[in-house]
C-alpha cells in the first residue's frame, strides 16, 4: 500500500460560457465547455485516523467483493452485478428499498486502447456532480411509494471500482461535501450520445473552483473495495452534492496497466 499522504495533480474545473454548457459521453469535438486544468492537493484517504463516510464527508471506501470474474463479459454484469450494488447499498445506507438506475459503466484510462472506443468509456477530466438539484428533483418526483406508505427521504449514489490492480495512474478524485460552495456548481448538460445522435441528457454540475475545496482519493485500490459517493440526497441533514472527476497520479510508476473501472449508480428510498 502506498505511503503518500498527499499528491499534487491536476484537476479540471470550469467556468460559466455565454451559452449553455454541454459535455458528451462520446464525441467530445462537441463539448461546449469551459475547462481549466488546475493544480491542487488531493489527499489520500487511507492515512485519516477516522474513514471518511457518508454521512461525513459524503463518501467512503468499503470492502465488497464482486462474483463477477470478467467485467467485460456484458451478460455476467447484467446477470450479478445489480443485485450486488442493491444489496451492498442496502446494507450501507440503511434504506427501505433501493433500485439501480442504468447499466454498468467501464471506463479506461487513456494508454488503454479501450478508452474512447466503447460506450462512454473515457475518464472524466473535469470534476462534475452527476445531477443537479433540478434533475434529482426531476427524477424524484417520477417515484413512488409501496400502497399505503409515503417516501420521506430519497438518496442517489455511485458506485465506484477500479477492475485493473493497483497501483492506478488515473485514479477519481472526489471532493469533500462539505467543503463545496453552492456557488462553485454550474450547470451542464449531460449529453449521451451514441452514433452521432443525442440519446437522452439532463442537467448536471460542473465545477468552479475554490481553495476551500478539499479533494481526496484512495491510493491503491484492489478490485475487492469500492468507493461509494453521494450524487442527491433529499434530506439536508446529510451530505449531497459530492463532485468527482480523474487525475494522474504523479508518483505511478510508468507502464502500469493503464486504469479500467466499472461504476453503477443506484437510488435509496425510505418511507414512512
Amino acid at each position: 500500500m502506498a505511503d503518500r499522504h498527499t499528491v499534487t495533480s491536476t484537476l479540471g474545473f470550469s467556468e460559466l460560457l455565454d451559452q449553455r454548457m454541454e459535455f458528451f459521453a462520446n464525441d467530445n469535438r462537441r463539448d461546449r465547455m469551459n475547462v481549466t486544468q488546475r493544480a491542487v492537493q488531493i489527499e489520500n484517504m487511507r492515512h485519516r485516523a477516522t474513514p471518511p463516510s457518508l454521512e461525513r464527508e459524503g463518501f467512503a471506501l468499503v470492502p465488497h467483493k464482486s462474483a463477477i470474474t470478467d467485467f467485460r463479459d456484458e451478460s455476467e454484469v447484467e446477470r450479478v452485478h445489480p443485485t450486488e450494488i442493491v444489496d451492498l447499498l442496502r446494507h450501507i445506507s440503511g434504506a427501505d428499498h433501493v433500485e439501480v438506475t442504468g447499466r454498468a459503466i467501464l471506463r479506461f484510462g487513456e494508454r488503454s486502447g479501450d478508452s474512447g472506443a466503447l460506450d462512454n468509456s473515457r475518464p472524466a477530466r473535469y470534476v462534475h456532480v452527476d445531477i443537479s438539484d433540478a434533475t434529482g428533483a426531476l427524477f424524484n418526483a417520477q417515484s413512488q411509494a409501496p400502497q399505503g406508505r409515503t417516501i420521506r427521504r430519497i438518496a442517489r449514489y455511485n458506485v465506484w471500482r477500479a477492475i485493473t490492480p493497483p497501483p492506478q495512474d488515473v485514479p477519481l478524485a472526489v471532493c469533500e461535501s462539505a467543503s463545496v460552495a453552492r456557488d462553485d456548481l454550474l450547470p451542464a448538460w449531460a449529453m449521451f450520445d451514441r452514433d452521432g445522435e443525442v440519446v437522452f441528457s439532463f442537467e448536471a454540475w460542473v465545477l468552479r473552483y475554490n481553495p476551500s475545496q478539499r479533494w481526496a482519493y484512495f491510493a491503491d485500490m484492489t478490485p475487492d473495495e469500492a468507493l461509494i459517493f453521494k450524487t442527491h440526497d433529499t434530506d439536508p441533514n446529510h451530505p449531497s452534492h459530492v463532485p468527482h472527476g480523474a487525475f494522474d497520479d504523479p508518483t505511478c510508476p510508468e507502464k502500469v496497466v493503464p486504469r479500467s473501472s466499472v461504476e453503477m449508480r443506484g437510488v435509496a428510498y425510505w418511507y414512512a
